[in-house]
């Protein structure tokens, strides 16, 4: 079984065009110079001390700001990342969701969101 470390870097490889383009905008601190990390674990610790993982595709600490760049299949799983986010929201993140196809499309109101929220 790999390591969550191994599942992060496998994510980052495997990058659509929506968070290849959303990371060039947002990579080495050139959003209001925020460091921002890609596809970076959250934990999460249950009730029964169990750890459990959440992969945000972006991250920002300083502003405690999840981004996710949703794609076709995330309208398969509303429930999952409504519970996703909920919990996420509970750490005190907000959280910014924008479809592949507005960052791709509308890639100047997507960061002009973002700059709001930071």
């Amino acid at each position: 079984m790999s390591s969550i470390t191994d599942l992060c870097r496998e994510l980052r490889q495997r990058e659509t065009p929506a968070e290849k383009l959303l990371w060039r905008h947002l990579r080495n601190r050139a959003l209001f110079n925020r460091m921002f990390l890609r596809q970076y674990p959250i934990c999460v610790k249950s009730t029964f001390g169990r750890n459990f993982y959440y992969i945000p595709d972006f991250y920002c600490h300083e502003a405690l700001l999840v981004i996710e760049a949703d794609g076709p299949i995330h309208l398969l799983k509303k429930d999952h990342d409504k519970n996703r986010d909920e919990v996420l929201a509970s750490l005190n993140l907000n959280i910014l969701r924008f479809t592949n196809e507005d960052i791709l499309n509308n890639t100047q109101q997507v960061l002009t969101k973002i700059s709001e929220m930071l």
